[in-house]
């Protein structure tokens, strides 16, 4: 199986790229923010996911990994998972990792989009215009966000380095260059596996 984590900061371009490897490799690709804002909105989930994400926060833990593995098992014949905004958290890395040894498979790959911070502000203010998503507007939830992404995600990183399974891109360019690059770097990881 081929279990991708795309990883990189708010902005990133995560979510356009995992579609694009979604097509090329056959995978799954579950998205933690698509999975949240598709949840019933009147349900104290939603409700309680949408607090977190309004102030820029991470959902906690427990919250997002019982959703990560409801969203995996829907999916049993799938020949990969791209694995969207998750995890955000060594917690959460611990849990995925021990939720695919339990289905016989592991990650394959942290694959991650390098994109400098001011790059990241004007992409998500401009995807806040495009996709009318309105934490993507205000620029104290922006930067909460990017500080939230540097202080409790960057470090799920050095959690796939120490396996051998961390590589990154450079995330400005094209968006076919920046896929290139992403194609790269799993072809190599998945081939010297």
């Amino acid at each position: 199986m081929l279990n991708i984590v795309l990883f990189g900061p708010p902005g990133a371009g995560k979510g356009t790229q995992a579609e694009s490897l979604k097509k090329h490799y056959g995978l799954v690709h579950i998205s933690t923010g698509d999975v949240f804002r598709g949840l019933d909105p009147e349900s104290d989930l939603a409700k309680l996911a949408k607090s977190y994400a309004d102030n820029g926060n991470l959902v906690p833990d427990d919250i997002t990994i019982k959703i990560l593995e409801s969203e995996v098992l829907k999916h049993p014949d799938a020949k990969g998972v791209i694995y969207d905004g998750f995890p955000r958290t060594i917690a959460q890395a611990e849990a995925l990792d021990q939720f695919l040894a339990n289905k016989g498979t592991a990650v394959t790959a942290m694959v991650g989009i390098d994109v400098p911070e001011e790059e990241l502000k004007g992409r998500l203010k401009n995807r806040a215009i495009d996709s009318g998503r309105p934490d993507d507007a205000d620029p104290k939830i922006i930067q909460n966000r990017i500080a939230v992404y540097n202080d409790q995600t960057a470090p799920v990183a050095g959690f796939y380095k120490n396996q051998n399974k961390y590589a990154a891109v450079n995330g400005v360019g094209s968006i076919s260059d920046i896929f290139d690059r992403l194609c790269a770097a799993i072809d190599e990881v998945n081939v010297s596996l």
